[in-house]
């Protein structure tokens, strides 16, 4: 997905049987099965002297302890104050894709008491950074057919497409790219836990790095000492609304752009009607030869900040049929997206005609934006997949562990608000909903209220009240 570099290291989803599914990996995951993590050897990071890198070694499958093993690469940096220090924090910046190890270098998110008084840990999940990196061939990346297929014909193209490219990031990138779902990775982090000496972790995961976290306190929630879940993905979404309740989302921030721009004078397109000149923006986009699709993703992706000054010159400028500046997908993503979140979803559109289903609810619910483009194409990536996901989405369950901040923008482009609630619904007792009444993509650093609240909680561990929420700021243009 397109994302401003700065924010994208801040970054940048049951039945019976899924229960049953759910107990029975918990049983296995705190089984004694004879394995024990190797001790870490830590060294000053290259280019972050200052912090400390490593690798923790650990199974491929965690079903197989004793088989094939890979290297995850950890980085950490020391509390600034060891004499107030309370513990460790894991921080995963979502993606997937993202770079946990360089997130815990860089200290973007947190302020400068939590820096005084925890180690922050990062690592690079099994399939990104320098963890046993997923690859894929870059022209069956980059040129594939359409995601949004006319006929059966289409459907049946894109669904070979995707089958070869699975094959070839398979044969690419080894076993560990059927072994890289959140399920696995909670396994990871619990064998990180143990390697660093800690009985309990502090765990902040930001946008899909909800998905590992809700995955570790189902599993381990004894072993957590505070959880924050920053801009929730509901792993309870089944694929209607994985793509639809994105739609939703994208569409209603999309419509705070507009309401911005009419009362905003420094709008590039303030005085006009914003709609009919995104329409043109869209007919400019094709003309310059650089796609609407293309013009779509990237705007999605700036609605995350957001950067509405910035979305206004672009709509201004192509509705005037001028060239726009070059983007550059998020590290890894396209890739790595296949060996997770085909695996943390049960994302199996059967057929063209289940996808016009799904597509035309898609377009009623968003006809600006068309849509969700990161709802859309996970799902349209995953068509083809064969088998049930290895870690299948269901109600979040959680049985021990401390109660879990949740925090969301109500106007997120990306996780949609309603699941954040979702998630506080289904496990009330065990979570905490904090509404950011703001825009934008991660809610931890919007505000002086929103990082307060999150602070004093890692601090002390006391939650908000039920309906709390911290007001808006308005974007700086």
């Amino acid at each position: 997905m397109v994302e401003d570099p700065v924010r994208s290291i801040l970054r940048v989803l049951g039945t019976a049987l899924s229960c049953v599914a759910l107990v029975a990996g918990a049983t296995a995951a705190h089984a004694d099965t004879g394995w024990s993590p190797p001790a870490i050897a830590w060294h000053a990071c290259p280019e972050v002297p200052e912090a400390e890198c490593g690798t923790l070694r650990v199974p491929v499958d965690w079903a197989e302890p004793r088989g094939e093993s890979f290297d995850l690469a950890v980085s950490r940096r020391t509390a600034t104050d060891p004499a107030r220090r309370i513990g460790v924090i894991v921080a995963d910046p979502g993606g997937p894709g993202g770079s946990g190890a360089a997130f815990a270098q860089a200290l973007a998110l947190f302020g400068p008491e939590v820096r005084a008084r925890f180690d922050v840990v990062g690592f690079d999940q099994r399939g990104t950074g320098d963890s046993a990196f997923v690859r894929c061939s870059e022209d069956l990346l980059g040129h594939g057919p359409s995601t949004d297929p006319v006929d059966q014909a289409g459907f049946d193209a894109l669904v070979a497409h995707n089958r070869a490219l699975i094959a070839d990031c398979r044969a690419r990138s080894g076993p560990v790219f059927d072994h890289a779902d959140a399920g696995q990775s909670a396994r990871d982090l619990d064998a990180l836990r143990r390697a660093l000496g800690e009985r309990k972790v502090n765990y902040v995961g930001l946008s899909y790095g909800t998905v590992l976290g809700q995955a570790y306190a189902e599993r381990f929630g004894g072993h957590l000492r505070s959880m924050i879940l920053d801009s929730t993905v509901d792993h309870s979404a089944d694929t209607r609304r994985f793509v639809n309740d994105r739609a939703a989302s994208v569409e209603a921030a999309f419509t705070e752009f507009v309401k911005w721009c009419d009362r905003t004078p420094t709008c590039a397109v303030h005085g006009r009607d914003v709609r009919a000149t995104w329409e043109d923006a869209l007919d400019g986009a094709d003309a310059v030869g650089w796609g609407r699709a293309s013009f779509i993703g990237l705007v999605h992706n700036m609605l995350y900040q957001p950067a509405w000054a910035e979305i206004a010159q672009y709509v201004s400028d192509l509705a005037a049929e001028k060239p726009p500046l070059s983007a550059a997908f998020e590290y890894n993503y396209l890739a790595v997206r296949l060996a997770t979140v085909c695996q943390d979803f049960s994302l199996r559109v059967r057929d063209h005609r289940d996808y016009a289903r799904l597509r035309a609810e898609e377009l009623r619910l968003a006809p600006t934006t068309r849509g969700s483009d990161l709802g859309h194409d996970e799902a349209m990536s995953c068509a083809g997949v064969t088998g049930p996901p290895a870690n299948p989405p269901h109600r979040l369950t959680i049985r021990t562990g401390p109660k879990i901040l949740i925090m969301n923008s109500r106007h997120d482009p990306a996780t949609p608000y309603a699941w954040a609630k979702s998630i506080h619904r289904q496990a009330p007792a065990h979570t905490a909903l904090l509404t950011y009444d703001g825009w934008g993509h991660i809610a931890y650093d919007r505000s002086d209220c929103t990082r307060g609240v999150a602070e004093t909680y890692l601090f002390t561990l006391r939650t908000p009240a039920e309906g709390a929420s911290c007001p808006a700021v308005e974007p700086t243009p």
